[in-house]
């Protein structure tokens, strides 16, 4: 067996990132042809491996939600102001902006009503997706011009799911968990296997561990395997099969639809995370300083860049076959995560001080059983 490094090493920290960082782009990428940013000739060209990220955002999500509960997140309190704070600093504002320019939209004739229909009832809207009960049982609503917020639906509700479990004690911890479960739904139940995986890894790969060589081919097989398994449409037959092999057609799978394929993608990536691990990639720390930088907008790109490319095709003339028209776009999805990330992800603190606030009379609960 190899000398076990530290539960979360500064080279698996940044490898992590790498990941997160690159996901985030994937996602960007894969919704060029659907959105109609390129055409359908030219979408080919560009790796459609948008839900994949989405997978690897959910079990990078356990994984880290149970190193932060471990070591920085004592109580209770404190984990749910960080959760907070680090899903509305960019969801709020983001989700806010969404509406009025939606509104807009309508009113100004652009757009047609049916189109954008939330807008008509923002009281009952705008409380849901701020609630993030967009994906609960038979409902599928994604806010206006902001389809990614859809994974949000099932994130923060694993967070809280989490929360109940590691916090909670006795009788009070099965009571919550269970209607938690009962109002969440199936939809969630299919893929908090994939999120619950993460924390799994966690507290398995502290413990677990193989020599380099072998980890170094691990590794790569598992991009390997997943290039394998998209190149021969098995992710397609799995969707279909699933579709087909649901029982309740009064509950629709809707975006658990790929539920079969996600169990596969995420074991590749817990196999890639964990020999990551193993490999060590020490020489990710020479560019500690731009992976941190580059990674720490990837929650603002992953939701704003639909939000730029729906206000672009709606309100410019975007030629699909240019170029410069694909170039530009791509600079200003770059350009507003840029500038919406200061005014969000890095000043994260603001929204901190205000959930303290909040929580200021909720009393500290000390850490319970692990999850």
């Amino acid at each position: 067996m190899a000398t076990h490094p530290t539960p979360l090493a500064r080279p698996l920290s940044l490898y992590l990132d790498c990941c997160r960082l690159l996901a985030a782009v994937l996602v960007v990428a894969s919704h060029y042809g659907p959105y109609g940013v390129i055409t359908r000739g030219a979408d080919g060209w560009v790796p459609n491996l948008g839900r994949e990220a989405v997978i690897v955002f959910f079990v990078l999500s356990g994984f880290v939600i149970a190193y932060t509960t471990e070591q920085k997140n004592p109580s209770l309190r404190a984990y749910a102001i960080a959760r907070c704070t680090r899903i509305y600093s960019v969801a709020l504002p983001l989700l806010l902006f969404a509406f009025a320019a939606a509104t807009a939209l309508v009113w100004s004739g652009r757009v047609p009503a049916r189109q954008l229909y939330e807008v008509a009832k923002p009281w009952l809207y705008l409380p849901l997706h701020l609630l993030f009960m967009g994906e609960l049982w038979t409902i599928s609503e994604p806010p206006p011009l902001l389809g990614p917020y859809w994974s949000l639906g099932y994130e923060v509700w694993y967070y809280v799911l989490f929360g109940a479990a590691f916090y909670l004690r006795g009788a009070g911890r099965v009571v919550a968990l269970g209607s938690l479960l009962l109002f969440v739904g199936p939809k969630l139940w299919l893929l908090l296997p994939v999120w619950a995986s993460g924390v799994w890894l966690y507290h398995w790969q502290k413990s677990h561990a193989i020599g380099r060589r072998a980890a170094l081919t691990g590794w790569v097989a598992s991009f390997v395997l997943l290039a394998l398994f998209k190149l021969s449409g098995s992710d397609v037959f799995l969707r279909m099969w699933a579709r087909e092999a649901w029982p309740f057609p009064a509950v629709p799978l809707r975006s658990a639809d790929r539920v079969l394929a996600d169990y596969v993608v995420c074991g590749l990536v817990l196999v890639n995370f964990w020999c990551a691990r193993c490999v060590g990639f020490a020489g990710l720390l020479r560019f500690e300083r731009p992976i941190r930088g580059l990674s720490s907008y990837t929650f603002t790109l992953y939701l704003v860049h639909a939000l730029v490319m729906s206000l672009w095709l709606i309100l410019v003339r975007h030629d699909r076959n240019s170029a410069v028209d694909i170039a530009a776009l791509t600079v200003l999805i770059v350009a507003v995560t840029w500038v919406v990330g200061q005014l969000t992800e890095r000043r994260k603190h603001w929204f901190q001080m205000g959930f303290e606030r909040l929580a200021g009379v909720v009393r500290p609960v000390r850490a319970g059983a692990r999850f």
